[in-house]
């Protein structure tokens, strides 16, 4: 929980109660995903009470960081990306009895990964976020160019109204699939087809 009073007691409470909900959460879902196997829980079909917020911020370059502590382990990530919630603008960590919001300064996920797969005689174009999401570009998941910070950034759409910056390195190779075309006004287009789904971002 975020608490606005600095005296050192009631820093150490805070601490002390985030570092139990990060626990708590880590355990649940070590509980709920045996075998090491990542899978998205149903969060929409959850509806759990509010706890406040968490001293956890996502920043826009992919870093995790609990308490101004940067979080290493990249299975607590993957652990913690599973249960990610977007509602009314805001973030939270969503488990079936606790919904708590965290910060993120961009988006949550990141896509460090682009390959072409052939499904039913048709090729999708596939991405793989550094958390281990596996998403088909469609209609449902598209492609988008979106502004941050003053830069036009790539991204795709994942779950929940979540979605995913494509890293440069993978959206050097998105370009490789795709046709870089000019439009009217001798703007830049970039040109992808997944399948049936054809789009164009504006490069």
């Amino acid at each position: 929980m975020i608490n606005q009073n600095n005296s050192p007691n009631s820093t150490k409470k805070v601490s002390t109660s985030d570092d139990k909900n990060l626990i708590d959460i880590a355990q649940y879902l070590k509980d709920a995903q045996p075998g090491h196997k990542r899978s998205i829980p149903p969060l929409e079909q959850w509806h759990p009470k509010l706890c406040g917020a968490m001293d956890l911020k996502v920043k826009a370059n992919g870093e995790w960081w609990h308490e101004g502590q940067l979080i290493k382990r990249q299975a607590m990530i993957d652990l913690f990306s599973s249960v990610l919630w977007k509602e009314e603008g805001k973030f939270y960590l969503k488990t079936p009895v606790e919904q708590i919001e965290i910060e993120v300064e961009d988006e949550p996920l990141f896509v460090n990964q682009v390959d072409q797969v052939e499904i039913e005689g048709k090729r999708y174009i596939q991405l793989t976020t550094t958390t281990q999401d596996i998403v088909i570009v469609d209609q449902e998941h598209p492609v988008f160019m979106r502004e941050y910070a003053s830069e036009l950034r790539p991204y795709v759409h994942v779950r929940f109204g979540i979605n995913a910056l494509i890293q440069r390195s993978a959206f050097f190779h998105l370009i490789e699939m795709g046709q870089l075309l000019e439009n009217d006004k001798n703007e830049t287009i970039l040109s992808l087809q997944s399948g049936d789904f054809y789009l164009q971002l504006g490069t």
